[in-house]
């Protein structure tokens, strides 16, 4: 276990903090859960930056600081959908974790295939994860009330739900060929 790795799991373990304080019946709770929210997101950056700088990149990092990342976000939706109640937010929230979970099972099938590479990490996924983390920051941050914030994180959120479809679709692409001659040859599965 080195420091990158460290760091990941402690952001799984602020997973269950941050929930604690969205629900506690006091006026700071959002902002302490956002700050929770916040702090978790800068240390996924933090990891791997560590990772690299210091030569510590692990096959059990690589595993889980995409895990400790979906998780994270997954749960922030699902604690705002239940507490805004309404399209503007389940909407994106439901593309967001359906491409995830899409986008999994296509990297897991590449890789049995030996074409993991396909489908790596792209620069609109990058894009697409800060517009959802600065989301989903400013949305933790504010009650469902429709205030100037909230509309921000919806526009935010949607932007990302965009980028999220968008990005899923060129990994589709991109795993195609690989998708089209297995369909066609299943016994080279």
């Amino acid at each position: 276990m080195n420091i990158p790795n460290l760091i990941t799991v402690l952001r799984v373990v602020l997973i269950p903090i941050f929930i604690l304080l969205f629900y506690l019946p006091y006026q700071w709770s959002y902002m302490a859960a956002s700050s929770v929210f916040a702090f978790a997101a800068a240390t996924d950056w933090l990891d791997g930056y560590l990772a690299r700088r210091l030569e510590q990149s692990t096959p059990f990092g690589a595993f889980l600081d995409p895990v400790a990342d979906k998780l994270m976000v997954a749960v922030a939706l699902v604690l705002l959908v239940q507490e805004h109640g309404n399209l503007w937010l389940t909407l994106p929230a439901a593309v967001i974790i359906g491409r995830e979970i899409v986008v999994s099972a296509l990297r897991e099938w590449m890789a049995e295939l030996g074409a993991r590479a396909q489908v790596a990490v792209s620069n609109m996924g990058k894009w697409k994860t800060a517009a959802q983390m600065l989301a989903l920051v400013i949305l933790l941050a504010n009650p469902s009330d429709f205030s100037f914030w909230v509309l921000v994180g919806y526009a935010l959120l949607m932007a990302a739900a965009v980028l999220t479809l968008w990005s899923m679709l060129q990994y589709l692409r991109a795993a195609w060929p690989h998708l089209k001659i297995n369909a066609e040859n299943p016994e080279k599965k």
